[in-house]
């Protein structure tokens, strides 16, 4: 197996794990002095022991799907709907990997709104 290939069956398994709710294998792809930015709310998370905490404190009720996930060498891409108690939220997350393992992570989230009625002709729906 190519490293390319690697790289994604390891980022496969974070989101499998991500959604089956098994934090050590979720984690697992992140290098232990791993960074985590969520530029939207301004919070860096320094630490592959930060960056679970954060994430086990969380109140609500979560399901990761996958749309797509792109890269290569060091930089990967996943798009991803991360539902929280039944409320999508669209969600790009950029991970630069070295030495197999997610050094550095942000993560962009987007509520969905509805498209303007001045567009509709134009456009084909995605379902």
């Amino acid at each position: 197996m190519d490293a390319d290939a690697k790289i994604r069956a390891a980022i496969e398994e974070h989101w499998r794990a991500s959604e089956a709710g098994d934090t050590v294998a979720e984690h697992a792809v992140y290098a232990e002095d791993a960074v985590l930015e969520y530029p939207q709310s301004g919070e860096r998370f320094r630490g592959r022991a930060t960056i679970a905490a954060q994430r086990g404190g969380h109140p609500a009720t979560r399901h990761f799907t996958v749309e797509r996930i792109v890269g290569g060498g060091s930089l990967w891409v996943s798009e991803c709907i991360i539902t929280y108690d039944g409320a999508p939220s669209y969600s790009v997350s950029i991970m630069e990997f070295a030495d197999g393992h997610v050094v550095r992570e942000r993560q962009y989230f987007a509520d969905p709104f509805p498209a303007p009625a001045s567009r509709a002709a134009l456009a084909e729906r995605i379902t």
